[in-house]
């Protein structure tokens, strides 16, 4: 899966969990809902709660699987911290 693939599919789910669904299905989710938890905490107070709830339902479960905001980007699972940010904040804006 390419990364713009992979970065629209984890936008979908952040669609998903942001209206209520269902929590994170793995370790990359998990880290990618907490990265994106902080980085729309100011503009989107709600959506950041629920993904880091998200997130920390899955990290109870497996504790060492939580990694650095920095190792989220260099394993490829976000591209870069500014871009997610402003696609999160123009999903969420367009959702709300």
């Amino acid at each position: 899966m390419s990364a713009r693939m992979l970065e629209a599919a984890l936008l979908g789910r952040v669609g998903v969990v942001t209206k209520g669904g269902d929590g994170a299905q793995d370790q990359r989710e998990a880290n990618v809902f907490r990265v994106a938890a902080l980085l729309v905490r100011a503009r989107h107070p709600r959506s950041s709660r629920d993904l880091m709830t998200a997130s920390e339902l899955y990290f109870r479960q497996h504790p060492h699987q939580r990694l650095s905001a920095e190792d989220v980007v260099r394993k490829g699972w976000i591209t870069s911290l500014p871009r997610w940010r402003d696609l999160l904040n123009a999903a969420l804006r367009d959702s709300a």
